[in-house]
């Protein structure tokens, strides 16, 4: 039996369904849901799915840094706020800057200042206050940029670690991606543990090749058995594509991160 709050990514699996079918097959196996985009979905006929959503994106555009973009970035919480009320998702995704479809920054921003560590921190603080208002957690998620996401600011852990430590506030959590963390730093299991009292999620694929866990290089029981010994019981969230077949991948997730009685 798994302590951890299993999850599964509906955008990234059974994707030759119709998205409200992936999502019932994800439920029926006994997997929490997370989805991307909220804007292009039938929320209440996902609702009516009985399924338990873990995580959505938590703005639609807009960026940390620059006043205009902030401002946008925080309207679109706020929307992303009220759409999570029809599905009842504790959890909503941010990322260092507006991301296009292919994942790559809508304004790439390569040189980061200390001006800008500032003006991120304190719209990270009004995002957070936002949270607080509608009872729930924005979290900050890592992103590597040698192959995913060329030209991301604040993409590494440790940025996202240093920007949710500043505010320190519980409705701005850390999405600890450790595809991306592997990608972009590697030393998986310090992280974790040097992250535990801010991490509000974990997200998890292999490398290379972004599929689930046992297809690549990261050898997720020995994380498993980390988080296990340092305390976290929180939600470990498959973002990967399968390998093969979505079943098999869901397997595999599940027998990684499933720890034995003794």
């Amino acid at each position: 039996m798994s302590r951890f709050t299993l999850a599964a990514n509906a955008e990234m699996l059974f994707v030759d369904m119709p998205f409200e079918q992936r999502v019932r097959r994800l439920h029926q196996a006994g997997f929490d849901v997370e989805i991307w985009d909220w804007s292009n979905k039938d929320l209440p006929g996902l609702a009516a799915t009985g399924a338990r959503f873990g995580s959505m994106t938590g703005y639609l555009r807009g960026t940390l840094v620059d006043p205009d973009g902030a401002t946008e970035l925080l309207r679109t919480a706020e929307e992303s706020l009220v759409a999570a009320e029809v599905i009842d998702c504790p959890r909503l995704n941010v990322h260092g800057t507006g991301l296009d479809p292919a994942g790559t920054p809508v304004v790439p921003h390569l040189v980061v200042t200390g001006a800008d560590w500032l003006a991120a921190a304190r719209t990270l603080e009004r995002l957070a206050a936002l949270g607080e208002r509608y009872g729930r957690i924005f979290t900050l998620e890592n992103l590597n940029t040698a192959v995913d996401h060329p030209g991301v600011p604040f993409g590494t852990a440790e940025e996202t670690l240093a920007l949710v430590t500043a505010v320190d506030s519980p409705h701005l959590r850390l999405n600890l991606d450790l595809y991306h963390a592997q990608i972009g730093e590697g030393n998986l299991v310090e992280l974790c543990g040097r992250a535990l009292a801010y991490i509000g999620e974990i997200q998890v694929a292999d490398v290379p090749g972004r599929c689930e866990p046992g297809t690549g290089e990261i050898h997720y029981p020995r994380v498993a058995a980390a988080l296990a010994e340092i305390g976290y019981e929180g939600v470990i969230a498959m973002e990967a594509f399968a390998a093969t077949d979505p079943e098999l991948a869901l397997t595999r997730f599940r027998d990684a991160f499933t720890m034995s009685a003794a």
